[in-house]
């Protein structure tokens, strides 16, 4: 579709077909519809692709009328199921309704207008909750350091960087009994960061991106390094 007016015709078709009164371009409004004295308007914004500007008009609108969508083409391309994914999200999250049209005139209604409701997810927490309890102090005062974010993972790596710094190749085994880093020997082996290097069986030593790792986050890990 080329223009936004493509897309007035399949949305006023599916309105009429719910017993709407459709006029375009009322007011600031792209679309208008109307069922009734007793119930609230309908209110559509056309546009040929998500925007800023777009969601910043459809919210503009709510101060008219509860129901508010968003209608656009339907997405195509590598990134069509994400791009519709995450604007679904955020319609659902500022209480407006979604509506594609396909390049055959084919409307779809992904979601109505209504108050956000998002489902919990007892996984996602549990995982955040796990990488709060793992890190040691509080490495990132809130958002990225001037070096980056520190996880719980780095500051294992960091420990065991120390280690192999200071006492030389050790096998995984002593590093993980001495600094408490369970899965030391899983974490040098997929070497992540490229700190670490294999030079025999369960034996591993510091590379010097290693060294220069430590050096670079001395500050950043419980044990201050």
């Amino acid at each position: 579709m080329q223009r936004e007016q493509d897309l007035y015709a399949p949305v006023k078709a599916l309105l009429e077909r719910q017993g709407y009164t459709v006029r375009g371009e009322v007011g600031a409004a792209d679309v208008m519809a109307m069922r009734g004295a007793e119930d609230p308007p309908v209110i559509v914004e056309l546009k040929l692709r998500f925007s800023l500007s777009l969601f910043h008009q459809a919210v503009t609108r709510l101060k008219v009328t509860d129901l508010v969508y968003l209608a656009v083409p339907r997405p195509t391309g590598r990134s069509a199921r994400r791009s519709l994914r995450d604007n679904l999200a955020l319609c659902r999250r500022l209480g407006l309704g979604l509506i594609t049209v396909r390049a055959d005139g084919t409307v779809e209604v992904h979601c109505d207008p209504g108050p956000y409701a998002p489902r919990k997810s007892k996984t996602a927490q549990d995982r955040l909750l796990r990488e709060f309890d793992r890190l040691e102090g509080d490495p990132n005062a809130g958002g990225a350091t001037r070096h980056g974010i520190v996880t719980a993972y780095r500051q294992d790596a960091l420990r065991c960087a120390a280690h192999l710094a200071q006492h030389g190749p050790c096998k995984g085994a002593v590093v993980a009994q001495t600094t408490g880093v369970a899965a030391a020997t899983r974490l040098m082996r997929e070497n992540h960061y490229g700190w670490f290097e294999k030079v025999e069986k369960g034996v591993y030593a510091l590379t010097e991106d290693g060294s220069a790792g430590l050096k670079h986050w001395a500050y950043s890990w419980g044990d201050e390094a």
